[in-house]
C-alpha cells in the first residue's frame, strides 16, 4: 500500500527529517575517507599509479558485483535495516586501519579488501535510501527531497573532503579514518529513529520470486523507456570522466605538484560547492525552463567546462581548474535533482530497488572502469594524458540526454502505476 505524506514541504515528515541527519552523518565519514585513504595509499604505503587506480577501481567494484541483486534484496526487506546494517558494517571496516596503522601491520592488500567490502555495503545504503525516500515524502515531495538530499551530499563534499584534508594534515590519516568510522557509527545510531517501515512490496499472486527474473524486470524497466535510458547513459559517462580525473588526482598533487594534503580536499570541496549550487538551482531554473529542457540544455553549456580541469597547476592555473571543476560538479548537482526525480516519478513502488540497483550498477559501475582505466592510461602515459581522458568524457557526457526526449519534457511524469508483472518484455 502506498503511503501518503502531507502537503506542501518533505521537512514536514518527521522520518524524512531522520533520515536526512542521518545521511549528513554517513556523508561526512564518507568524504573524509574518500580523501584519508588514497592519501594513506600514497604517503605511507608508496602506491604507484596503478595501484592507486586498482585500490578506487575496488571501492567501487561492488556495484558491478552485487549492484543488481541488492536491488532485487532491498525490494524484499524493511529499508531501516537495511540502512542501519550497512553503516554498521562500513563502521567496522574502516575501524581495521587505524588498528592496523598503529599495530604496524597495515598493507595494501588490506586497504584493497576493506575498500571491497565498504563498497558492498554502500551498495545497499544508496539503493535502500533512495528507495525508502518516495515512500517518506510522497511522490508530490520528491523533487524538493532530493534538492536537499543532494545539496546535503554537496555540502558534505565541503565540509568532508576539506575536513579530510585537514585532518590528515593535523591529526594524521589514521585518525582521519577513525573519524570517518565514527561518522558511520553515528548514522546507524540515528537511523533507529525512524518510525515508519514500510513492508516490502508484495508480488502479484502466482508471480514467480525467481531472483533474476526480478532483476530482468528493473532493468526492462530502465532500458525499455527511452528518457531512463537517456539519463542512466549520461550519468554513467559523467561519471566515467569524473572518476578518471579524481583518481589522478591525488597523485597529482601530492608527488607532481607537491601540493600538501588541505590542498587536495580544497580543491575537491570546489566541486561540492558546485554540486551545492547545482542542487538549489536545480527547481527553479526547471520551473522557468521546463523540467527536461534544463537537463538538456544544462550539458550543453556547461559540460565542456571540464575541459578546463586538465590545466591544474601551480598558481592561476590551479584557480582555473578548479572554475572549470566548480561548473562540471554544477551541472551533477542539477542533474542528480532532477534526473533522479523523474526517474522516482516513471516508477511504481514495487520496481523502485530494482530501477534504483540498476542505476546504481551503471552509473557506479562507471565509476569503477573509471578508476581501471585511470591506472593503465597513468601507468602508460602521463597524469595529465589520463585527466585529458577524463575531461573528454565529462564534456561530452550531456549528449545522451540531449538527443532524447527528456530535452522537451516541461514536467515531470505523473506517478506510475505500473506493477511487476504488466511490465513488457521487450518495448518497441
Amino acid at each position: 500500500m502506498r503511503l501518503t505524506t502531507q502537503a506542501g514541504s518533505p521537512w514536514r515528515e518527521a522520518d524524512f527529517r531522520t533520515l536526512f541527519s542521518a545521511t549528513t552523518l554517513s556523508q561526512l565519514g564518507t568524504n573524509i575517507g574518500y580523501v584519508a585513504l588514497p592519501f594513506i595509499a600514497v604517503s605511507a604505503l608508496d602506491a604507484s599509479p596503478g595501484q592507486v587506480g586498482v585500490l578506487a577501481a575496488l571501492s567501487t567494484a561492488a556495484f558491478l558485483l552485487v549492484g543488481l541483486p541488492a536491488g532485487a534484496w532491498v525490494d524484499r526487506m524493511r529499508h531501516r535495516r537495511v540502512l542501519i546494517a550497512a553503516d554498521l558494517i562500513r563502521a567496522a571496516l574502516l575501524a581495521t586501519v587505524p588498528l592496523a596503522w598503529w599495530l604496524g601491520s597495515l598493507t595494501l592488500g588490506q586497504l584493497y579488501v576493506t575498500v571491497l567490502l565498504n563498497g558492498c555495503a554502500t551498495v545497499f545504503f544508496d539503493v535502500g535510501s533512495q528507495s525508502v525516500l518516495p515512500q517518506l515524502v510522497g511522490r508530490d515531495g520528491l523533487v524538493q527531497a532530493n534538492a536537499a538530499v543532494v545539496s546535503l551530499m554537496a555540502v558534505a563534499n565541503v565540509a568532508g573532503r576539506g575536513a579530510g584534508g585537514e585532518l590528515v594534515q593535523l591529526l594524521t590519516a589514521p585518525v582521519a579514518v577513525a573519524c570517518a568510522a565514527v561518522g558511520y557509527l553515528a548514522s546507524a545510531l540515528r537511523l533507529t529513529a525512524i518510525r515508519r517501515t514500510p513492508a516490502p512490496a508484495s508480488l502479484p499472486s502466482g508471480r514467480p520470486t525467481r531472483l533474476r527474473a526480478q532483476i530482468a524486470e528493473g532493468l526492462r524497466h530502465v532500458f525499455g523507456n527511452r528518457e531512463l535510458r537517456a539519463l542512466a547513459l549520461t550519468a554513467a559517462l559523467s561519471n566515467l570522466g569524473s572518476q578518471i580525473i579524481n583518481t589522478m588526482l591525488p597523485v597529482l598533487f601530492i608527488r607532481e605538484l607537491h601540493f600538501p594534503a588541505e590542498v587536495l580536499g580544497l580543491f575537491w570541496a570546489m566541486g561540492g560547492v558546485g554540486l551545492l549550487l547545482g542542487a538549489r538551482c536545480a527547481r527553479p531554473i526547471a520551473r522557468r525552463l521546463g523540467h527536461g529542457r534544463t537537463l538538456g540544455l544544462l550539458g550543453l553549456w556547461l559540460a565542456p567546462a571540464g575541459l578546463l580541469v586538465p590545466l591544474v597547476g601551480r598558481g592561476p592555473w590551479l584557480w582555473l581548474a578548479g572554475t572549470g571543476w566548480l561548473l562540471a560538479m554544477f551541472k551533477t548537482g542539477m542533474d542528480n535533482v532532477l534526473g533522479v526525480s523523474l526517474r522516482q516519478r516513471a516508477t511504481s513502488d514495487a520496481l523502485l530497488g530494482r530501477m534504483n540497483a540498476t542505476f546504481r550498477f551503471l552509473l557506479t559501475g562507471a565509476l569503477a572502469i573509471g578508476s581501471a582505466v585511470a591506472g593503465v592510461i597513468g601507468e602508460l602515459a602521463t597524469v595529465h594524458t589520463t585527466l585529458w581522458v577524463g575531461a573528454a568524457f565529462l564534456a561530452t557526457a550531456f549528449l545522451p540526454v540531449f538527443l532524447s526526449p527528456v530535452r522537451t519534457r516541461r514536467e515531470l511524469p505523473k506517478q506510475q502505476e505500473v506493477s511487476p508483472a504488466k511490465i513488457p518484455a521487450r518495448k518497441s
